[in-house]
């Protein structure tokens, strides 16, 4: 039997009770980063970093699932984005943008489970750069989602 979308979409008093126990820190006026980025990224260790590649663990935090306990999707392509962009950023370059992402979701990741993430600079071409970026289950070795991300990447001013 289907279920009707305004019905899957409800808003339930546990989605409202999560939601209002939620805690924002305020940000500082001088922050380079946004509250979105602190929301998703708070937690993430990174276990290896070299030019072009990273490897990172995390662990899912409630914040982070959906009413059935598993990782949202929202956050895995945040994730792509924020990793993905990791490999390519430049210190003192220009912010960059993400052009295109495309992100195969292959199982789910739940509430606590380990997740490993990985991600590699595929290459580029001109100011526009690529990058692959797996998350899997560090316990089974399940690949959870794989994305796919574009990037328009300036580089610093020599002057």
């Amino acid at each position: 039997m289907k279920k009707n979308p305004r019905e899957h979409l409800r808003v339930t008093e546990q989605d409202t009770d999560r939601v209002t126990r939620l805690t924002i820190p305020p940000q500082p006026s001088e922050a380079h980063h946004s509250f979105y980025e602190d929301f998703t990224l708070q937690g993430i260790r990174v276990d290896r970093f070299q030019p072009g590649s990273i490897s990172c663990s995390f662990t899912v935090p409630p914040r982070l699932t959906d009413r059935n306990g598993n990782m949202a999707v929202g956050a895995i392509a945040n994730l792509v984005d924020e990793i993905g962009a990791t490999v390519v950023h430049e210190k003192d370059a220009p912010m960059n943008v993400s052009v295109d992402m495309s992100i195969a979701y292959v199982s789910t990741a739940k509430l606590n489970d380990e997740l490993e993430i990985s991600a590699k600079l595929l290459g580029g071409k001109g100011f526009v750069k690529g990058t692959l970026v797996v998350l899997k289950n560090k316990t089974t070795g399940e690949v959870i989602a794989e994305g796919r991300h574009s990037l328009f990447c300036r580089t610093r001013s020599r002057i």
